[in-house]
């Protein structure tokens, strides 16, 4: 486990807005070892989540980019070399390394969790464990097996041992309890909202998000043999417990009070496959485009209007009236480019990651981390399949709230929903669809895309939808099931790593990956 000296960049401009301006300068003397206050770590942890799951101009292919791939919602752009190690599937334990950034991240958050009481901080715990209990479910689902009650220690255990998947994914939902109990127990100090650059000091969506982290992984094991009662007995204590779900908003860390028109303090989106601080476009910007699968399966539905949101229609945004397309914005301008094809799918023949992500001159918009339409879509689930649940909803009504949510984040008009319901469209109309479950993960698919590539893999691997054609790049039917446990990991903690087995990227599914 890679070690990690506590040396944190103040973020002081948050506590005051006048000084905005500096929240990433260092003014710090070298001799001096820094001190820290957990509200300038908490701010800065949240802001490291956001890049090491999104990315941006600085870094590789993160999380959620990779996921867009692999779930089929985006190909690479033609112009480009095609990258095997992506699309042909030909990596190895170099690359996907996410684990360190993960764990450093991790550190930070204990370190709050560690650090609040002493400092006259209790408000800080709750949320710095909903967000320690995220990270460590994204891991299980990158990579399975996970130190976890070794982990996070420093120096008294410098080669933590490996914690079984099923037994990290058990201990999350206690450690969301516990956030939940030390939210409720401590409201945010008025002085220290600012250090909360998710909800700004709001501990009753802290617990929100925390319910819903909690129904994402109880919903994630709805497949694995004899979880139904411990499934449904969690799904109740959350209902009991009140706080309620994300609802009409969705996690996003930062925002306008955050980000700014200044290099390295963009949108890490944004800066990435957009603009940079200047305007100008980004080499990038032509690199992920929409699949053909996806663009294709849309407008098959007559779901145009969310599309026009996931994607400019061919050859990109109007920059000279930004969020417009240069072509008209019409079906037939729509074209999106096969899973790994290296060739015949240009910028200016093919659509490009569309308003719903990338307008020029907004840098500033948040860095999504849950949707409230993901939220709802796992309700839906729950209540599908298990109908004597406490929630007081139908899986139906959980199922079209979920599609206006994704309407509503996208940005298009929400009334598009409406139209819907009753159309006897397969997997949009709840009640015309011959499998209930199938629709719920086709839609919940569509709604990941463009802000949850992660999650959107996950679930791919859990539920086998939707059928998505093969990679051009590959003659067989694998495809990846998991990441292999990093080169830097087996040097440094190298028996715990052995301890797991021989690890196959294609062959060796996590625990709730049970078809």
């Amino acid at each position: 486990m890679k070690l990690k000296s506590f040396f944190i960049i103040a973020f002081v401009a948050l506590i005051g807005s006048s000084c905005k301006e500096s929240f990433l300068d260092i003014n710090t003397n070298p001799n001096v070892l820094p001190t820290a206050s957990p509200s300038f770590v908490f701010t800065n942890a949240l802001n490291t989540t956001a890049t090491n799951l999104i990315g941006n101009s600085a870094t590789g292919t993160q999380p959620n980019e990779l996921g867009y791939y692999w779930a089929g919602q985006w190909s690479q752009g033609n112009g480009y070399i095609i990258n095997t190690t992506i699309f042909a599937y030909n990596f190895t334990n170099g690359d996907f390394t996410y684990w360190d950034a993960y764990y450093d991240n991790l550190q930070d958050y204990q370190f709050v969790i560690n650090n609040a009481d002493a400092n006259n901080q209790k408000y800080l715990k709750g949320p710095a464990k909903v967000m320690k209990a995220m990270l460590y479910q994204q891991l299980v689902d990158m990579y399975g097996n996970i130190p976890y009650t070794d982990a996070l220690k420093g120096g008294e255990v410098l080669a933590p041992k490996f914690d079984d998947q099923k037994a990290v994914y058990e201990s999350l939902i206690t450690l969301l309890d516990e956030a939940i109990a030390d939210l409720k127990a401590n409201p945010f100090a008025s002085a220290f909202t600012g250090s909360d650059i998710v909800f700004k000091g709001s501990v009753t969506k802290w617990a929100q998000f925390a319910n819903s982290l909690k129904m994402k992984i109880l919903i994630r094991q709805s497949k694995v043999a004899g979880k139904e009662t411990y499934i449904k007995t969690e799904i109740n204590k959350i209902v009991t417990e009140g706080s309620g779900f994300i609802t009409g908003e969705d996690v996003g860390v930062g925002g306008p009070s955050f980000f700014l028109a200044t290099a390295g303090k963009l949108n890490g989106v944004y800066d990435r496959w957009g603009y940079d601080a200047n305007g100008a476009k980004r080499a990038l910007n032509n690199f992920p485009r929409p699949t053909q699968f996806l663009i294709n399966s849309l407008k098959a539905a007559g779901d145009t209007l969310r599309m026009k949101r996931i994607a400019y229609a061919n050859s990109g945004e109007n920059g000279s009236v930004p969020g417009t397309s240069i072509l008209k914005e019409v079906s037939a301008n729509y074209t999106g480019t096969p899973f790994g094809v290296s060739s015949g799918y240009l910028p200016a023949n093919t659509t490009s990651l569309g308003p719903s992500l990338i307008v020029k001159g907004e840098y500033n918009r948040p860095a999504i981390l849950m949707t409230a339409s993901e939220v709802q879509f796992l309700l839906a689930e729950a209540k599908q399949r298990y109908s004597d649940v406490t929630l007081p909803l139908t899986a139906k009504a959980y199922f079209e709230a979920g599609i206006v949510q994704s309407f509503r984040v996208l940005g298009a008009n929400v009334a598009g929903a409406e139209a819907f319901k009753g159309s006897k469209i397969e997997n949009y109309d709840f009640d015309a669809s011959s499998n209930k479950l199938t629709a719920i993960a086709i839609q919940k698919w569509i709604a990941l895309t463009n802000f949850s590539g992660l999650e959107a893999w996950t679930e791919y691997r859990r539920t086998n939808l939707p059928v998505l054609p093969q990679s051009v790049q590959v003659a067989d039917a694998k495809r990846p099931v998991r990441f292999y446990y990093p080169n830097t990991e087996s040097g440094s903690n190298g028996a715990n790593v052995t301890a797991q087995g021989t690890i196959d990227a294609f062959s060796t599914k996590l625990f709730w990956d049970v078809d």
